[in-house]
């Protein structure tokens, strides 16, 4: 009884999922569903609508880039979660080394805190509406105030807490909140459109048009920009295998697709209800003579929910970025735990959840978000795309797998310099060619998982 408390405790950090903790796909369906129709959302939406999209781009561009994001899950995530049934972290140590798999597990935590804190921004734009609390605006990096300050440490500390009892009590806190968070997307959604005018599907169409001119510094979107970025946004999850760690509880595969919950009903519905939030805010006298006097108006979620359903709203946008924030700082909690095996799981989510909370004091993660989260994939997705080629290609490449493991050693250079070539070749080409850097996410992952079967083949032979 000890032991299987113990084991419980640990959560299966370093061996298999057991089969008697194996979960249905209807616990996958509501994280999902909570996590994506969540914080992030309130904030890209609006984002998007800053960026110039324009209506074709944005609806028909998102159906396609979220396909494929479900696509990636289904058919690499959870096929290699639920035949492996460890966690990204763990199953990396045996590919690449305890050493190597140190500085990603850091990289990897650190990014998901960043992440995690946009998301405590987006709850305490909502907490410090009673407080009439100055409001982060694109422009703004820095904390707006000591209200700003107080708000965002209480905010912080409720989701480190929760997120520290382990992913029992994460799983059960989505299932009960994101029905409440999607509920009040959609009546978000219909108080906008009346806000706005919207009697037909032309009103609709027409919130976008053609597209506007980017607000501050933001880089204008097309229909590329859209398809490659809403893909691409969770790549670090699918393609980058950070999600390893969630479906390794799947009874089967094919509880990968339960992510189109996420996709479809929060990287659609809600991203395109966000968007209409913003119309309808920047319609206020106060937004429109910001932009009158070029300048961009707040992008704060909790004003936006508050403006179109009120208190319901608030607390809506509180709860969202929970939901958001709680599985994120799991994660990194997982990837700080693996630095630092003999260190409980708890003590090590605490730790992520008080850099999160420290990220949320910086209003800046959340207001450049789209740009953030773009980056932050496009550094962890190529060491994905090694464990998805040693998977799927390894034995006809003929190199021997979880070689690391095999061969007693702690730094695979195979790894090192698939993951270093492809990240710094496209990222020079991203910032010298002024490239989109989501269009570079795909070449910069498949010359990853190549690379990596051609040195390890050299290598392996070598020693």
């Amino acid at each position: 009884m000890e032991t299987e408390k113990l084991v419980q405790s640990e959560e299966f950090e370093q061996q298999p999922v057991p089969s008697t903790y194996l979960k249905s796909w209807k616990s996958f369906l509501g994280m999902y569903a909570g996590e994506h129709a969540a914080g992030t959302e309130f904030m890209i939406g609006p984002l998007f609508l800053a960026a110039g999209v324009s209506a074709f781009d944005l609806i028909i561009g998102l159906l396609i880039g979220n396909l494929l994001a479900v696509l990636s899950w289904r058919f690499l995530t959870a096929e290699i979660a639920v035949k492996n049934r460890l966690t990204l972290y763990y199953q990396l140590e045996k590919i690449s080394g305890k050493k190597l798999v140190t500085f990603y597990n850091l990289a990897n935590g650190v990014l998901f805190c960043f992440l995690a804190g946009a998301m405590v921004t987006v709850s305490a734009t909502a907490v410090g509406i009673p407080f009439d609390m100055e409001m982060p605006t694109l422009e703004d990096t820095l904390p707006t105030g000591l209200t700003w300050i107080i708000i965002v440490l209480a905010v912080g500390a409720v989701i480190s807490i929760v997120a520290a009892k382990g992913y029992d009590t994460v799983s059960k806190a989505a299932n009960w909140m994101a029905p409440l968070i999607i509920i009040a997307f959609i009546a978000c959604g219909v108080v906008a459109l009346g806000q706005l005018g919207v009697k037909s599907f032309a009103d609709f169409w027409n919130v976008w048009g053609e597209g506007r001119e980017p607000m501050g510094d933001q880089i204008k979107y097309t229909f590329w920009h859209v398809v490659m970025w809403s893909w691409f946004c969770n790549v670090a999850m699918h393609l980058g295998m950070s999600d390893l760690s969630v479906f390794r509880y799947a009874k089967k595969p094919s509880a990968g697709w339960t992510t189109a919950a996420g996709m479809y009903v929060g990287h659609y519905m809600a991203w395109i209800v966000a968007a209409l939030l913003y119309a309808a805010y920047i319609e206020l006298p106060d937004q429109a003579a910001l932009l009158e006097a070029g300048k961009a108006p707040t992008v704060a979620p909790g004003p936006l929910a508050y403006n179109a359903i009120g208190i319901f709203g608030i607390l809506a946008v509180i709860i969202a970025g929970w939901t958001t924030a709680n599985p994120t700082i799991y994660r990194a909690g997982l990837a700080f735990q693996a630095i630092f095996p003999k260190a409980s799981t708890f003590w090590m989510t605490i730790l992520a959840g008080t850099l999160a909370t420290i990220a949320g004091l910086f209003p800046a993660f959340a207001m450049q978000l789209l740009g953030f989260v773009a980056l932050y994939g496009f550094i962890l997705a190529p060491v994905g795309a090694i464990i998805v080629f040693e998977h799927f290609f390894g034995e006809k490449a003929g190199i021997v797998k979880n070689y690391a493991e095999k061969a007693n050693i702690s730094f695979n250079l195979a790894v090192f310099l698939a993951w270093g070539m492809s990240f710094g070749i496209f990222y020079y080409l991203s910032v010298s060619q002024e490239i989109f850097l989501s269009f570079l996410t795909l070449p910069a992952w498949l010359a990853a998982g190549i690379l990596f079967l051609i040195i390890s083949k050299y290598y392996q032979t070598e020693n």
